[in-house]
């Protein structure tokens, strides 16, 4: 079974997400697992308080080392080879070859989801942390990065997707789907399937289905 370790002030953010459709069956069914850490347990602030102003000036507030540190100790705790990931603008892209390469090499990923201006860079030192980026644009916290990135593994996963067919790069289909029914009137106008996926020829339909994915 594979352990998603989630480091976020804001586990609420991604809950719903995480436990419906194909992974929240995943997660019914034993084969991942998702494990949630809020730093504001690992502070020693009264005020659960893990925000600081920046050193050196500048607007917003970065999440303090400590909390963050010692919530991925407990989320690792003997474990080894477990990866770090921090989501970050400058990280490497995530892919689909990526997300196949952490299904079959590991068992537990910890994910830590920054907030406001960032994480104190002195976090991704000790941790030997691996900046991620799940796209060119800026979101206000790591919790979707980390959702995309759960989801993208997870169906990596053999049994989750229930069939091998299932996974769109391993299969013959193509971007562009039809079903019932044949023929669908929308104001007057007729959008008909095309004869070829009803022509029951096999090898036409799929030469029709590989040129699409083009």
């Amino acid at each position: 079974m594979t352990t998603f370790h989630i480091i976020t002030l804001f586990p609420e953010s991604i809950e719903g997400y995480l436990h419906s459709s194909i992974i929240g069956r995943a997660i019914k069914d034993k084969k991942i697992k998702i494990s949630f850490y809020n730093p504001r347990d690992f502070t020693k602030d009264k005020w659960k308080r893990v925000d600081q102003k920046p050193y050196g000036g500048g607007p917003g507030m970065v999440l303090e080392a400590l909390s963050i540190v010692k919530a991925a100790e407990r989320a690792i705790g003997k474990k080894k080879d477990v990866p770090v990931i921090l989501f970050a603008q400058d990280g490497a892209q995530f892919t689909n070859t990526l997300a196949k390469t952490y299904a079959k090499k590991y068992e537990h990923v910890v994910f830590i989801c920054g907030h406001y201006e960032g994480v104190d860079e002195r976090v991704k030192k000790i941790l030997k942390a691996k900046k991620i980026s799940v796209g060119p644009y800026i979101l206000t916290g790591g919790e979707l990065p980390a959702a995309i990135m759960i989801d993208a593994i997870s169906r990596q996963i053999p049994g989750i997707l229930g069939k091998y067919e299932s996974l769109e790069e391993g299969r013959v289909g193509g971007s562009v789907v039809y079903t019932r029914p044949e023929v669908f009137v929308w104001k007057g106008k007729k959008y008909r399937v095309p004869k070829v996926l009803l022509s029951g020829h096999h090898a036409n339909i799929d030469a029709w289905k590989a040129k699409k994915r083009k």
